[in-house]
C-alpha cells in the first residue's frame, strides 16, 4: 500500500515498527539512494547567524542561484553580539563584519531576520522555537552544531558545515545517509536539586564524547516525560556533545501546549491536523534500535566537569579523578594535560573549588525556566566576594519576560550583571570573556582550553548549581546552602537601604508587544 510523505514523494507504508527518528527519516525522504548512495533528504526550516553564513551566500552569487525556499529561513545575530551595550557600534572589526554583511545578504536575498535590537532577536536556538517555527515532525538545519537543540519537539535537527548550507539554500535539500538510533532511557524521579543539565552530563560521563557518533539519541522514560519543554531543549542541546548527530524526544501533550499559540504555529483546523499528525510520531511498540543505555533518575546528583571535555564530568559530591587509575593510556594522557590546563590536584573534593566568575547563559540554559530556576535561589542572598556573575537571556523576548516577573532586579540586587541576548561568554567570539587564568561554573555547553576566552578554565553546570557557586564562592550545589543552613550558616544579603537601588539600564529595544511578521 502506498502513502506519501512529507516531500511528496510516494512511500511504501512501513512494514515493520519505527523509531521516531526513522519515521521522521521516511517522511522527508525525495529521492530513495541506491546502492549504497545517500537519500535526499527534504529540509523543512533553515536557520542561520552570522558566523557560518557569509560563504554560503557567496556561492550562491558565484553560481547564480536563487533561494530556493526564502520562506523556510529565518536569520538572527547571536555569536558576535555585545550584550552589555547594544546601542554602540560593535568594537571587534571581525565581528562587525560578520553582522554587517549577514545584515547586506537577508536585506538582498529577502530572508526574514532579527537583527540585533529586535523584540525576538537572540540566539538562534532560542528564537526557533519561542517562535513556534520548530515544531514536531519537520527537519531542521542549521550552521551550528547545537541545532540538537531543536529535537525536543520530536523534530530531526541536526547542525550543518558551509558548503551544506549552501546545498540547502539552493535545493531545500541534502544528501544523507541514513543514522543510527540509540535510546537514552532515563526513568525515575529526579531529586530536587537535579535538573535536565544534570541527566545529559550524566549521560555524557557515562558514554563518553565519542559514545554517540553516528547516532540520533532518543530521550526516553518517566523522568524525560517529567520534564519542561526547556529541560528537553536542555537535554537535546547537548547531544553533540556526546558525539551524536541529532538528539530527539517523542512529542507528547507539554509539547503541544508550548507550541500552541505561538506566532508561527499552526491555527483552527490546521493545527488539528498538525497534532493529529504529530500524535503518530512517538516510537512504536517493539521498534529495536541500535543501542540502547539506561539511566537510574532516582540515583542523579548535581553533576560537574572538572576537566576540558563535557565528558569528564563527576558528581559534585566526589573528588577531582587521579589520572594514574585510568586504565586507558589514551584517557589517563587526555586526563593528565585536562588537570594541568584546569591547574587541579587528583583527589581535591570538587566542593573546595573556588570560582571567579558564574555565568549564566547560553543556548543550553538561558531560556525562562532556567532564569527563573536561577533567581529563585539567589533571591534575597548575597553574592560571595570576588566572584563575577553575568546572566544573559537568550533573547529579546526572555530578557522582556524575565523583566516582568522582576528576575533582572533580583540578579542585580545580588550583585550581578544583568545582559541582553546573545551567546555572550559560552565562547570567545565577542567581548564577554574569561581572563588567562580565570576559573567560571558555566551553563553552557562545552568546557575546551579557551572556550571562554584564552586560558580560561570552565566547569559546566547547572543552574541550581550556578546558583550556588555564586552564593557560596565554591563549586556547591543547593545541598550545601541546606547544609550550611542546618549549621546556622547565613548567606542572607543585609537589608538595603530605600535608595540603595541598583543602576538599571533601559537601552532602546523594539516594543515587546510588537506584532511578529509571519
Amino acid at each position: 500500500m502506498s502513502e506519501q510523505n512529507a516531500a511528496g514523494r510516494a512511500v511504501e507504508a512501513a512494514a515493520r515498527p519505527r523509531t521516531l527518528a526513522e519515521k521522521l527519516w521516511d517522511d522527508h525522504v525525495v529521492v530513495k539512494g541506491e546502492n549504497g548512495e545517500p537519500d535526499l533528504i527534504y529540509i523543512d526550516l533553515h536557520l542561520i547567524h552570522e558566523v557560518t553564513s557569509p560563504q554560503a551566500f557567496d556561492g550562491l552569487r558565484m553560481a547564480d542561484r536563487p533561494l530556493r525556499r526564502v520562506d523556510l529561513m529565518i536569520a538572527t545575530e547571536d555569536h558576535n553580539t555585545p550584550t552589555l551595550n547594544i546601542t554602540r557600534e560593535i568594537e571587534d572589526p571581525t565581528s562587525r563584519l560578520q553582522i554587517e554583511t549577514l545584515r547586506k545578504n537577508v536585506a538582498e536575498f529577502g530572508v526574514r531576520a532579527h537583527p540585533l535590537g529586535d523584540k525576538e532577536q537572540g540566539i538562534v536556538h532560542v528564537v526557533g522555537p519561542q517562535l513556534g517555527l520548530t515544531m514536531p515532525g519537520i527537519t531542521v538545519v542549521c550552521g551550528d552544531s547545537h541545532t540538537s537543540t531543536h529535537g525536543a519537539f520530536g523534530a530531526l535537527a541536526f547542525g550543518i558545515g558551509t558548503s551544506e548550507v549552501e546545498h540547502v539554500m539552493a535545493t531545500q535539500t541534502l544528501p544523507l545517509k541514513p543514522f543510527k538510533t540509540m535510546a537514552i532511557n532515563v526513568e525515575g524521579e529526579l531529586r530536587p536539586g537535579v535538573t535536565a543539565k544534570d541527566i545529559i552530563l550524566a549521560v555524557i560521563a557515562k558514554i563518553g564524547t565519542g559514545g554517540g557518533q553516528g547516532y540520533v539519541l532518543e530521550y526516553r522514560g518517566s523522568a524525560i516525560r517529567g520534564l519542561s519543554m526547556d529541560g528537553r531543549m536542555t537535554i537535546c542541546n547537548m547531544s553533540i556533545e556526546a558525539g551524536a548527530r541529532a538528539g530527539m524526544v517523542a512529542p507528547d501533550e507539554i509539547t503541544f501546549e508550548y507550541v500552541k499559540g505561538r506566532p508561527h504555529a499552526p491555527q483552527g483546523a490546521d493545527w488539528d491536523a498538525a497534532v493529529e499528525y504529530w500524535k503518530t510520531l512517538p516510537t512504536d511498540e517493539g521498534a529495536v534500535f541500535d543501542a540502547e543505555v539506561f539511566i537510574d533518575a532516582n540515583e542523579l546528583e548535581p553533576f560537574v566537569t572538572w576537566g576540558t571535555n563535557p565528558g569528564q564530568g563527576v558528581l559534585l559530591s566526589e573528588r577531582v579523578p587521579d589520572p594514574a587509575q585510568i586504565a586507558d593510556p589514551n584517557e589517563r594522557a587526555a586526563a593528565e594535560r585536562a588537570l594541568e590546563y584546569m591547574d587541579l590536584e587528583p583527589g581535591t573534593p570538587m566542593k573546595e573549588i573556588p570560582v571567579d566568575a558564574v555565568f549564566m547563559g547560553s543556548c543550553t540554559n538561558s531560556r525562562l525556566d532556567d532564569l527563573r530556576t536561577f533567581a529563585e535561589l539567589i533571591k534575597g542572598k548575597r553574592k560571595a566576594e570576588g566572584v563575577r556573575l553575568m546572566v544573559v537571556p537568550g533573547s529579546a523576548r526572555v530578557r522582556f519576560e524575565a523583566e516582568q516577573e522582576g528576575i533582572d532586579r533580583i540578579v542585580e540586587e545580588f550583585g550581578g550583571e544583568w545582559r541582553f541576548a546573545g551567546c555572550s561568554m559560552c565562547l570567545g567570539m565577542n567581548p564577554d570573556q574569561l581572563a588567562p587564568g580565570e576559573r567560571c561554573a558555566s551553563t553552557s555547553n562545552r568546557n575546551f582550553e579557551g572556550r571562554q576566552g584564552k586560558g580560561g578554565r570552565t566547569h559546566l553546570v547547572s543552574p541550581l548549581v550556578a546558583a550556588a557557586t555564586a552564593i557560596r564562592g565554591t563549586l556547591s550545589s543547593p545541598w550545601d546552602l541546606q547544609d550550611d543552613a542546618a549549621k546556622g550558616i547565613t548567606h542572607d544579603a543585609p537589608p538595603r537601604e530605600a535608595d540603595a537601588a541598583p543602576v538599571r539600564r533601559r537601552l532602546p529595544i523594539m516594543p515587546a508587544d510588537e506584532k511578529v511578521e509571519a
